[in-house]
């Protein structure tokens, strides 16, 4: 029987961190001998109510404010939690700066900026002594309720935004993107995850060569499949723009979206656009479809699981420069076409046989760490008449009523979704939520097959699969000592210049029995074909 955690819980008072750091602060902690779960978290009203959701609002973190950190570890031993408080105070106030600064004429430049104006200036100053242009891009990654002025502040100061931040209020992000129209400047978020401009990563981005094909999307891990497909048919990108995930929203408007589309129409380097979405409100799909008919360039548009024709009226016979595509992955290889790229040939993914399931083994459970790869998915599993429910679902009719605690029947689950990553760094960052769920799953005797995305690139964990091979290795032993065979299928998104480099991740992978395809919509259709 397993014993009982220990649980230890604090505030950091007066300690204005971003999401990303503190995420980092907890992937380190998590590493500790004996820590199982460890949270940070800016002490707003939103953060209280996950940490409540999950049983970790403690009392000693139930006043903490908004500028304040709060910090909920559980480990198997007192002196493991002790030893992690320790740590994440450690890491929280990072190092000092080094004693003789003040006589240095260049210690002015190792002050940490404590507004967006001193870090512009700051910045500045280092551009002027390298000879290079002033920076014209702020990324925001602060908590939420902060995230809208931040912005704002950096729009006045004449900069582009990049806003990682996520819960920040629909109302906040339609006055800040109105505001970035009316100066001509670019949002992109909030809860943007992804862009590449001009081959400079941010957030999570992946290393792609530069080519004709630029790209807009309202879609992280989407903008990611698209651009590391066009990579690997031997394409490259322009520039790849991040919307967050409501740009499409009716009162948000598309604005992203349209400036993004504006962007590319300008710009001498992209000689075709593709636009990537999940359904937007119908009017902003008329208004993506016009913007992009009146660039002149061809153009590809996904709007996934959205019927276009039907919503704005498209001919059957649309121009021929103006594609409509479904997938993923038929977004990289028609951009391609327009750019009159020849398709390097596909790299192999063999069919293995399908396996002998036993006749108890009925179900799908996919554990995605990826939002659009989970609703992708499920796109292509409903036309295959497949009834799976999710956490992130297609209809509220399919919505798991608790995705932490069990799966029902078929199930796609977005484990980068805030439920599961309360407690926990997000998937990609590190797998090991994601584990523990697969390890659940392969004892479940009526599981078939499990589906997993790999993300490799700038940001993401250093070796994902050498992370879940192990446990892919188990969960499939886990299934043979109960009489059954359990398949694991999936894919890896990313491409051989990132830093995890592709065929080493595939090949970690393959040893440890895990059957690969080579893109998103094909897992899922292979998926689909073994549940058959």
């Amino acid at each position: 029987m397993a014993l009982p955690l220990h649980t230890l819980a604090f505030v950091q008072p007066n300690l204005y961190q971003d999401s990303v750091a503190l995420m980092r602060v907890a992937q380190r902690l998590l590493a500790l001998p004996e820590v199982v779960n460890a949270t940070l978290q800016m002490g707003s009203a939103a953060n209280k109510a996950i940490l409540h959701e999950a049983g970790l609002l403690n009392p000693e973190v139930q006043d903490a404010g908004p500028a304040d950190v709060m910090v909920v570890v559980q480990a198997r031993t007192p002196a493991a939690c002790a030893l992690a408080r320790a740590a994440a105070q450690a890491q929280l106030a990072g190092q000092p700066g080094a004693a003789s600064g003040a006589s240095d004429p260049a210690a002015k430049d190792d002050i940490v900026a404590r507004s967006s104006a001193m870090a512009l200036a700051k910045v500045a100053r280092v551009a002027r002594t390298a000879g290079q242009p002033a920076p014209n891009i702020a990324q925001i990654s602060v908590p939420g309720p902060y995230a809208a002025a931040e912005a704002l502040k950096a729009l006045k100061q004449g900069l582009n935004v990049f806003m990682f931040s996520d819960n920040v209020p629909l109302a906040q992000e339609v006055a800040i993107k109105q505001e970035a129209v009316r100066r001509g400047l670019l949002v992109m978020g909030p809860d943007c995850g992804t862009a590449l401009i001009a081959g400079v990563p941010l957030g999570f981005a992946n290393n792609v060569r530069p080519g004709a094909i630029g790209l807009v999307a309202a879609s992280g891990t989407g903008l990611q499949e698209v651009m590391t497909q066009i990579h690997r048919m031997g394409g490259g990108v322009s520039h790849a723009i991040g919307t967050g995930g409501r740009d499409g929203h009716a009162a948000v408007g598309g604005a992203t979206l349209l400036q993004g589309v504006a962007l590319l129409a300008r710009d001498a380097a992209t000689k075709v656009i593709a636009v990537v979405s999940k359904p937007p409100a119908p009017e902003v799909a008329a208004k993506v479809w016009a913007a992009l008919q009146a660039t002149g360039k061809p153009a590809v548009l996904l709007f996934l699981g959205s019927d276009l024709r039907a919503a704005v009226g498209v001919p059957a016979n649309g121009q021929p420069a103006l594609r409509v595509v479904h997938t993923l992955v038929d977004c990289a290889a028609a951009a391609l076409r327009l750019a009159g790229i020849k398709a390097l040939a596909a790299q192999a993914y063999p069919l293995p046989a399908r396996p002998r399931f036993a006749k108890r083994q009925k179900y799908l459970r996919a554990l995605y760490s990826g939002g659009t790869y989970a609703y992708e998915a499920q796109i292509l599993w409903a036309q295959a008449g497949l009834r799976v429910m999710s956490n992130v679902p297609l209809d509220s009719s399919l919505l798991l009523p608790h995705p932490r605690q069990a799966s029902l029947g078929h199930t796609a689950l977005d484990l980068g979704d805030d439920e599961f990553t309360v407690g926990r760094p997000h998937p990609m960052i590190d797998q090991a939520a994601r584990i523990e769920r697969l390890l659940k799953e392969a004892n479940d005797p009526e599981v078939r097959l499990v589906v997993l995305d790999v993300v490799i690139g700038w940001g993401a964990h250093a070796n994902p699969a050498g992370e879940l091979a192990g446990a892919i290795v188990q969960a499939r032993r886990a299934a043979r000592c109960g009489g059954r065979e359990l398949a694991v299928l999936g894919f890896v998104c990313g491409t051989e210049q990132d830093p995890q480099k592709l065929s080493q991740q595939e090949a970690t992978l393959r040893a440890a029995g895990m059957v690969l395809a080579g893109n998103s919509a094909n897992a899922a259709w292979l998926a689909g074909r073994w549940l058959q």
